[in-house]
């Protein structure tokens, strides 16, 4: 699982609300340079996004404030440029959230979500979950952390805890619902990076999300 591929562009840190400086340290530390997304022109400097974990009322509103919606929406539809979601990040994501079916998503994830699915903040915990062609098990903190209810038929589920979706791939987006930046293991930003360095690779090529 180990990369070490540093990307040409700085990897990008969706940087409306919440856990903006724990992925900063995580990806500084592997030695990666990373930027601040707070406007549209800042998405044309990157080379994979990463939306960290936070509130996900809260984001959503700044997106529509910043005008960042659309932006968005054109680099990671049709673009196919590489995501992380963390928490938060893949309730923005979704396409519908089951127990507030009135909050705004982005709709770019084909997965239905449901919030705070383990409990409030005073029930968070870790716990080791096995992630798909991981070699040993990965030591996830859940944190007033979603579940994947219901997957598009593209989606492939990457993890589960008791028997529930907690990280899913579709295309190019991997998104989980636990804080791998709070954790001393990089293998799923290096998993990240590994695409990030495919599609730096294919920017002069006909781009197809995969």
């Amino acid at each position: 699982m180990l990369n070490n591929y540093m990307p040409e562009k700085p990897v990008g840190i969706l940087s409306m609300q919440g856990a903006i400086q724990e992925h900063e340290q995580m990806l500084h530390g592997m030695g990666v340079n990373t930027l601040r997304v707070k406007t549209p022109k800042h998405l044309e400097l990157i080379s994979g996004l990463i939306f960290p974990g936070g509130e996900s009322t809260t984001m959503i509103r700044l997106l529509r404030f910043t005008e960042l919606i659309d932006p968005l929406t054109f680099w990671i539809k049709k673009r196919c440029l590489p995501v992380l979601a963390t928490c938060a990040g893949m309730i923005l994501l979704s396409s519908k959230i089951e127990n507030y079916p009135n909050q705004q998503t982005l709709g770019l994830l084909d997965i239905q979500v449901i919030r705070n699915a383990f409990g409030r903040q005073i029930n968070s915990f870790e716990e080791p979950i096995n992630i798909l062609n991981y070699d040993h098990p990965f030591n996830a903190v859940f944190i007033r952390s979603p579940v994947a209810s219901t997957l598009g038929k593209e989606v492939e589920p990457l993890a589960k805890h008791e028997n529930l979706v907690v990280m899913v791939k579709d295309r190019n987006i991997v998104a989980c619902s636990f804080h791998p930046e709070l954790t001393g293991d990089t293998r799923i930003h290096q998993e990240f990076l590994k695409r990030v360095e495919k599609w730096e690779n294919s920017q002069n090529l006909e781009v197809r999300c995969s």
